[in-house]
């Protein structure tokens, strides 16, 4: 498939169950929704929209709920992972389709799988970037997390999930601190192996005591850094921190899916380098059970956890060739 590769982009503003969802969409043709990460925007595939419209598609790309210019409910309990896959569903309908393949990043994975999971008549097939699916079930997240770390350290998901506690944090100097973060999950800044890990937090401490100071990530210029913060700086951390926040609900809610396959299509891309990768290498093993339909599992050397913007030219490449082969 080829289209225009100049199309423009297009800012919309669609009726959903957040009550208001942003997104950006560039091409035409089959739908491919794009969902992102925390702490991230629909910005986050500014290089992917270009390229899959190129390719002969209609990109589209939304702020999730309590991002960017989405609505942002107040109530913890609005950030659950069936919401976010009703606001998908609703987002697909709202742009004159009846099904899309959906793409996600980080939390945007998640969402993307569960979106896979819960409506395969809508979502038809599905790319997880960064974090492999692993099936809904095992012990309650909150006990798992809890007891990560140790006395002297926590890990950065309890940390998280405390009420304002991470806002406190973050938003006296949310671009220092979006840098820092986005530095420290980055192949080429973050910290060397023996060095205090990001991903905890010491005791009485707070999680950018840990992240390196000084360089950006060669993916981040100060300019995309200027976006994110802007975004961040306007709408505050909490409707972000909140999808932490939901975990145990999204426990219980599927808790009748235990063990469920993801049976469309699919796809992994993942960094070599990422944490995600390495501590979830036992999901990425069970794909033949858990991914039956998986086309290929990619992971790219050299590159972090922000992989779509570490490794554009080859996630798109993996991208496209793929969505080409569902098109065939």
């Amino acid at each position: 498939m080829q289209s225009e590769p100049s199309a423009p982009l297009r800012h919309l503003i669609v009726d959903a169950p957040a009550g208001r969802l942003h997104a950006v969409e560039q091409g035409s043709g089959p739908l491919v929704l794009l969902v992102h990460g925390f702490p991230e925007s629909w910005y986050s595939w500014r290089r992917q929209l270009p390229a899959l419209a190129a390719a002969g598609y209609r990109a589209v790309a939304l702020d999730v709920r309590g991002y960017g210019r989405s609505s942002k409910p107040a109530a913890t309990d609005a950030y659950g992972m069936l919401d976010l896959v009703e606001d998908n569903v609703a987002l697909v309908h709202a742009l004159g389709e009846e099904s899309a393949v959906v793409v996600g990043h980080d939390w945007g994975s998640n969402i993307a799988a569960t979106s896979a999971l819960l409506h395969p008549e809508v979502f038809q097939a599905v790319a997880l970037l960064s974090v492999p699916y692993a099936p809904p079930g095992g012990p309650r997240p909150s006990d798992i997390f809890g007891r990560i770390g140790g006395p002297e350290q926590e890990f950065y998901v309890s940390y998280f999930q405390e009420p304002g506690r991470a806002e406190t944090e973050i938003e006296p100097d949310v671009r220092g601190w979006l840098a820092g973060f986005y530095a420290a999950l980055s192949a080429d800044t973050m910290p060397a192996e023996g060095e205090p890990d990001p991903h905890f937090v010491a005791r009485g401490g707070r999680l950018r005591d840990r992240f390196p100071a000084g360089t950006l990530p060669a993916w981040l210029t100060e300019e995309d850094l200027d976006v994110y913060a802007g975004e961040f700086e306007r709408t505050g951390l909490t409707g972000a921190l909140n999808r932490y926040r939901s975990m145990d609900r999204d426990w219980e809610d599927l808790a009748p899916l235990r063990g469920a396959p993801i049976t469309q299509p699919s796809l992994f891309i993942g960094g070599a380098l990422d944490a995600s990768t390495t501590w979830m290498s036992d999901a990425i093993d069970a794909f033949p059970t858990t991914l039956p339909g998986l086309t290929a599992s990619h992971l790219l050397e050299n590159c972090g956890h922000w992989v779509q913007q570490e490794s554009p030219e080859e996630v798109n490449r993996l991208l496209t060739g793929w969505l080409d082969t569902l098109a065939a």
